[in-house]
């Protein structure tokens, strides 16, 4: 699960917002916004590819 994804309904309750800016801290870094519509969190920003793979079931 995805940091923001699981943190969000705690600051959603902290900064009684619904939607806040995020800052990941890591090599490549990045910034999105994080929204709350529901019972879902919705992730907006860039994203880069990094790995792609394919599942035989």
């Amino acid at each position: 699960m995805n940091r923001e994804i699981g943190l969000a309904p705690y600051w959603e309750k902290k900064l009684a917002k619904l939607e806040f800016s995020a800052y990941q801290a890591s090599r490549r870094g990045g910034a999105l916004k994080v929204r709350l519509v529901g019972d879902r969190v919705r992730l907006l920003g860039q994203a880069v590819t990094v790995s792609k793979a394919t599942l035989l079931i």
